[in-house]
């Protein structure tokens, strides 16, 4: 959390609409088709034909984040890349977000600084407008609500529905690192409170840590097929795992899927940390989620066209649906790829 030494300004000397014009003071309009953002009754947007898509995700602290090891900062950078993956998710372009801050009394208004700061990070390097939002009281601690807007033309947007038998599934970057980050850092949290003067020793993690507590939207992969001339033909972002989204393009678009456990993306950190933690990286990589890389389907007639591509890695094929979903492993084994990715209502039943 916020631990600031100085003075700190609680939230009710400034009052609702006073936080608000506080925290966005030194925003900036980016896109030309936000007409009126903050300081009306509603943004207004012009978006001259283009279909419009929405998305919006609720973080609520103790279910999502961890302020004992996540930067207020980084917290608010975070909860901007979680939606604007939506968007990207979408083959379109993000263009404007709206933020929602309910936050409890042990919050003075610096920290709420750094939460802002994050977002406005995000907002200058994504090319995004902050036209709005809320902010509110809490009771329990801090929840963030972001909604993104993006754009596309009617014949770019991609859904989740439009796989077909022998499409190519591929993937961008790489899997697994953002859950050994976390493992990382509930490791170093545990040592913390075993010992308050032991210092934690990250650098051997820093790739790992950052995908975990910074994570990047992968903007540059819509951009990527528009250069390319490739139109997916599904896709979805990695937010729960690889197994669960796997599944979910295959039940909406009505088909199966053989995936090939030796073609998973795993970069070399993540596979020396599940040996070092001893677990399974493929089972990392399938179930551990916050990735936020695409995840999409193209026809093999597009396979020249992105092969080679170091963004972009085909880890199997579609299949009819009859014939299920598979992992192929290493051994040619035929395994059923089941959901295990993580589900905050299952995790908030194990706690009670």
């Amino acid at each position: 959390m916020f631990d600031n030494k100085e003075s700190k300004t609680d939230l009710s000397e400034l009052g609702e609409f006073g936080l608000i014009d506080h925290l966005t003071r030194y925003l900036t309009i980016n896109q030309p088709s936000t007409k009126i953002g903050i300081g009306d009754d509603a943004a207004v947007l012009n978006f001259e034909g283009d279909q419009t898509v929405v998305t919006t995700d609720l973080l609520v602290e103790g279910v999502h984040f961890d302020l004992s090891f996540m930067p207020l900062k980084h917290l608010g950078y975070k909860a901007v890349m979680v939606n604007l993956s939506d968007v990207y998710a979408m083959n379109a372009e993000a263009t404007q977000i709206t933020v929602s801050i309910a936050a409890s009394n042990r919050f003075p208004v610096e920290a709420l600084e750094e939460l802002y700061a994050g977002i406005q990070l995000a907002a200058e390097i994504y090319k995004v407008d902050v036209v709005g939002g809320d902010t509110t009281s809490s009771t329990s601690g801090l929840m963030i609500s972001i909604t993104a807007l993006g754009k596309a033309t009617p014949e770019k947007i991609t859904t989740r529905s439009g796989a077909k038998p022998n499409d190519l599934l591929v993937v961008s970057g790489d899997l697994g690192a953002a859950y050994m980050g976390l493992q990382v850092l509930e490791r170093e949290k545990q040592v913390f409170k075993a010992n308050p003067n032991a210092q934690p020793d990250l650098d051997a993690y820093t790739y790992i840590v950052e995908r975990q507590l910074k994570p990047e939207a992968r903007k540059d992969i819509p951009e990527l097929f528009n250069a390319l001339e490739v139109q997916p033909t599904s896709m979805i972002d990695i937010s729960d795992g690889l197994s669960s989204e796997v599944i979910h393009l295959c039940k909406n678009s009505k088909v199966g899927a053989n995936i090939f456990e030796e073609k998973i993306p795993l970069d070399p950190t993540v596979i020396s940390v599940c040996e070092e933690f001893n677990i399974d990286s493929t089972m990392v990589a399938l179930s551990g989620g916050e990735d936020y890389e695409l995840l999409f389907t193209i026809d093999q007639k597009d396979y020249d066209k992105i092969k080679g591509n170091p963004h972009l890695t085909v880890i199997g094929h579609m299949t009819e649906e009859k014939e299920g979903m598979h992992l192929i492993t290493r051994a040619n084994q035929k395994l059923p790829i089941q959901s295990r990715g993580w589900n905050s209502f299952d995790d908030a039943k194990d706690e009670e």
